[in-house]
């Protein structure tokens, strides 16, 4: 036998270790830090991780035994998720006197009502810290903090006048606070009338055992949308499994041609090696989400999760990606296309979770790999549709095309009539415009808030004419520019 797990969440906060015994597993740290902890300076605005008024700092050991500081919106994390791990809100910045941060702000007037201002505060100072992610242009590492009074002009003239300083080395005490044994929660929800458990595996093995034991568990990787579940729907949800502490899950590594991104691969994290291999890929990913959401969500997650509209999916799709699925102790392999089935359900067993994607590290000579991602903003929304376009060309004829789009139908869907109308035959705007028509057949796209059905099937063929123009005519600027985007 081994040892006993553990039943109390202990997480630095400011530097001081808490501990949290007998939480609900689905109870926010922004709840915690508000109602439990009275740090009542992180402030809630939407509950959904799109305003950024919860922003707080997350800290944690990394391979290396340094300490890695992300941004996270503290309204969908749950409290369990902080096990092992350190805390930095608003109130811990500043020291006898304000922080430069804050003397920024005050400033260059970068407040107004002052709501948000804690969240911006808290991201302005991941920047000056550098932590993940907040390497990016300030108008990018601000995308995920609305405010409704400044313009961010002011707010962006005070991230300007910031100097960088080193983050806090909280290493020391994150090693004491490690433990090996596995964190186990249970509470009972009179209200809801569950008891809710959290499991947290700490290796690959014992997360296949765990979820073989519990095959009805909901799998939280980033939350990102699971949050959502709780904070918006209010879902009972019963038995929790948190891959967060599988160390094997956040591995990348090239093999075999292929670049295997472990499930749980946050964003940040795979961004700059995928956006190195394709650069579309890397600009999409930028606006998939905020630098919070980023520093959060999974790439194994957005696949499992089975979205319509996730954006990863039709990107992969068309690069060829496969999806390496685990049960016990055994593995599948399959086509990242054929894992989506219908909405809502996926090629997954009872006990089964995804495990790696496997992403190709080149697609040969004559490929033109190509993203388009159209939302109503262009940070921090969710796609009317999402286009990738795989185009393998010899002597100007398309010898194979892999099309997927995301946003026209039930799942992630490849174009098949659409690819059948370009190979073989001459890549010229009659081709082209054949192809467009084609895509008719292969979606019967829905009218809902964020476009009618009617606008997605001009926007999909678009996205294709607009592949062609950027291959024909490089010289032309067809994307919009970054400094039009963020201004």
């Amino acid at each position: 036998m081994g040892p006993k797990p553990h039943g109390a969440v202990r997480f630095l906060l400011n530097g001081e270790v808490v501990e949290a015994r007998g939480v609900d597993p689905t109870r926010t740290l922004l709840e915690h830090l508000r109602g439990d902890l009275r740090r009542t300076g992180t402030k809630e605005g939407c509950a959904e991780g799109d305003c950024g008024s919860c922003t707080v700092l997350v800290g944690e050991l990394d391979g290396q035994g340094e300490t890695t500081w992300r941004a996270v919106n503290s309204c969908i994390q749950f409290v369990p998720m902080l096990d092992g791990k350190a805390v930095i809100t608003v109130e811990g910045v500043a020291g006898a006197a304000p922080h430069p941060v804050q003397a920024a702000m005050v400033e260059h007037h970068g407040s107004q009502c002052g709501f948000c201002t804690p969240g911006i505060v808290m991201s302005l100072y991941g920047r000056a810290i550098a932590a993940k992610g907040a390497d990016a242009p300030v108008d990018e590492v601000l995308a995920g903090n609305l405010c409704r009074c400044t313009g961010y002009g002011p707010i962006i003239a005070a991230a300007e006048a910031i100097p960088a300083e080193a983050a806090p080395d909280v290493a020391d005490q994150l090693v004491g606070l490690r433990r090996e044994t596995t964190l186990s929660l249970e509470h009972d929800d009179a209200i809801a009338g569950v008891t809710r458990r959290w499991l947290a595996p700490r290796s690959l093995a014992e997360l296949a055992e765990t979820y073989a034991a519990h095959p009805d568990a909901v799998i939280v990787a980033g939350a990102t949308d699971i949050g959502l579940w709780v904070t918006k729907l209010r879902k009972p949800l019963k038995t929790l499994i948190d891959i967060g502490q599988v160390a094997e899950l956040k591995a990348m590594s090239r093999q075999d041609g292929w670049l295997r991104i472990g499930a749980g691969v946050r964003y940040v994290d795979a961004l700059e090696t995928l956006g190195a291999l394709y650069p579309d890929l890397g600009e999409m990913m930028r606006r998939l989400g905020s630098t919070q959401v980023r520093n959060s969500g999974t790439i194994g997650g957005n696949i499992a999760n089975g979205s319509p509209i996730g954006d990863m999916p039709p990107a992969l799709i068309a690069l060829g990606a496969r999806l390496v699925l685990r049960r016990g102790e055994t593995q599948r392999t399959l086509p990242l296309e054929d894992f989506f089935i219908a909405y809502g359900k996926q090629d997954r067993a009872p006990g089964e979770f995804v495990e790696a994607v496997l992403v190709p590290l080149e697609l040969g000579g004559g490929a033109m790999f190509k993203v388009f991602k159209l939302s109503k903003r262009f940070d921090q929304d969710i796609s009317a549709v999402c286009g990738a376009f795989n185009i393998q060309l010899q002597d100007e004829v398309v010898t194979s095309a892999r099309i997927a789009f995301g946003g026209m139908a039930a799942t992630p869907k490849r174009a098949a009539a659409c690819e059948a109308a370009l190979v073989g035959r001459i890549w010229n705007p009659t081709t082209v415009n054949a192809a467009v028509a084609a895509l008719g057949g292969d979606f019967t796209p829905l009218t809902d808030a964020r476009a009618s059905a009617a606008y997605r099937a001009l926007a999909a063929g678009n996205m294709l004419r607009k592949a062609y123009i950027e291959s024909a005519r490089p010289d032309l600027a067809t994307r919009v520019p970054e400094a039009a985007a963020h201004g």
